[in-house]
C-alpha cells in the first residue's frame, strides 16, 4: 500500500481521547440533507427524497437518468453523499417522460417522497446536513473527558478542515493534481477534481498554521470575515469591539483564501496552472460551528463501548473535522 502523503494537520482542542471504528455497519454513519427552503409543488421537475445505502450520489443520479430516459446532466442533486453510509437527500429529474417512480427498483435505493418544483436542483443549494455517527471502541471510555471535550466543541467550534476523502485513497487525487499542473491532459471532470484537491490541500495547510498559532478562531487584519452559514464574506479595515463580539458569538468567522489565478502558492507550477485555467480565487471559513451537538455513551457488548454523536453542519463541511477533535478512527 502506498504511504499516505497527507500531513498530520494541527488539532485545536487537544490530543484524541480514544480510538474507534467507524462505519462497521452503514447505519453507523447517517447523513440527512436539509434543503432549508420550500418546494413550489408544481413545475417540470420531480424532486425525489431518497434514502440510499452502498451507493454514492453520482451513481444514484445515473440510475435515475436511465429510468427517466433523460441525460445525466439534467439530473440534479445538492451535495455528494458517501457510499459507505445511510444517507437521505433530494434529487431532481425532469418530467419530460412522466416516469412512474413507484416502478423504480434499485438495490440500496428507496424513494421516500416525490414532489415537484420549477427548477433543477443545483449543487450547494441545501442549507445543512445532520449527522448521526456511532463510534465503536474496544477500550474503556473516560466519560468525563469526553463530556468536557464535547462542551468545548459546541462552544468554540472546530477547525474547518477538508476531510481526507477530498484527497482520494492514500492521497491519490494529489498526485493526479500535480500531473495536471505539470501538463498532463485530463478529462473535464478529473481536471475539476484535480483543481479542487490542490486548493483544499493548500487551505488545510494554511488552517493548520493558524491552529498552531491559536488564531484559527480569531479575526486578524488581512482576513475576510465569513458570515455564519453562508458563503458571504466581507472586508474590514479595523477589528473593533463589535466585530470581535460577533466573532466570539460565532456569527462571523475568519476565512482564508482558496487559491486561484493570481494567488501565490507552492509549488510554483501550480500558480501557473491555476492562471492558465483561469480559476477564480475564493474564500472558506477557518472555523466550523457545530450545531445541536449531543453525545451518548454506553456499553454495547462485552468489551465494547459506543459513543454516538448527533450534530448539524453547514453545507460543504466535513463530519471528520468534528471527529478528529475527539478521537482517532479506522
Amino acid at each position: 500500500m502506498a504511504p499516505n502523503p497527507l500531513p498530520e494537520w494541527q488539532r485545536a482542542h487537544g490530543a484524541p481521547l480514544f480510538t474507534a471504528q467507524i462505519r462497521r455497519h452503514p447505519e453507523d454513519f447517517q447523513v440527512t440533507e436539509i434543503l432549508g427552503w420550500e418546494l413550489s409543488g408544481d413545475g417540470e421537475h420531480d424532486y425525489l427524497y431518497i434514502e440510499k445505502s452502498g451507493a454514492n450520489s453520482q451513481w444514484v443520479a445515473k440510475q435515475l437518468a436511465q429510468f427517466a430516459n433523460v441525460p445525466l446532466k439534467d439530473v440534479g442533486f445538492a451535495g455528494l453523499k458517501d457510499r459507505h453510509a445511510v444517507t437521505r437527500q433530494w434529487f431532481s429529474v425532469p418530467r419530460w417522460n412522466t416516469p412512474d417512480w413507484s416502478l423504480l427498483k434499485v438495490a440500496g435505493v428507496r424513494i421516500d417522497r416525490c414532489e415537484r418544483h420549477l427548477r433543477k436542483l443545483r449543487r450547494g443549494a441545501h442549507r445543512s446536513n445532520t449527522f448521526a455517527i456511532v463510534l465503536r471502541c474496544s477500550e474503556p471510555l473516560d466519560r468525563d473527558a469526553i463530556t468536557h471535550r464535547i462542551g468545548r466543541l459546541s462552544a468554540q467550534g472546530v477547525p474547518n478542515y477538508y476531510g481526507e476523502q477530498r484527497f482520494g485513497r492514500n492521497g491519490g487525487n494529489l498526485r493526479l493534481a500535480d500531473d495536471w499542473a505539470n501538463g498532463q491532459r485530463l478529462p473535464r471532470e478529473k481536471r475539476s477534481m484535480a483543481i479542487s484537491t490542490r486548493r483544499s490541500y493548500h487551505f488545510n495547510n494554511l488552517l493548520s498554521d493558524r491552529v498552531a498559532q491559536s488564531t484559527w478562531n480569531t479575526l486578524m487584519l488581512g482576513d475576510k470575515a465569513n458570515l455564519e452559514g453562508s458563503g458571504s464574506v466581507f472586508d474590514f479595515s479595523d477589528i473593533d469591539s463589535v466585530l470581535q463580539a460577533r466573532c466570539e458569538a460565532m456569527d462571523i468567522h475568519p476565512s482564508a483564501t482558496l487559491i486561484g489565478d493570481g494567488s501565490e502558492c507552492e509549488p510554483v507550477q501550480w500558480a501557473a496552472a491555476l492562471a492558465r485555467a483561469r480559476v477564480q480565487p475564493g474564500n472558506r471559513s477557518l472555523r466550523l460551528k457545530v450545531q445541536d451537538l449531543e453525545v451518548e455513551m454506553e456499553e454495547a457488548e462485552v468489551g465494547e463501548s459506543t459513543v454516538t454523536l448527533n450534530f448539524s453542519l453547514t453545507r460543504g463541511a466535513y463530519a471528520t473535522a468534528v471527529l478528529r477533535e475527539l478521537c482517532l478512527w479506522s
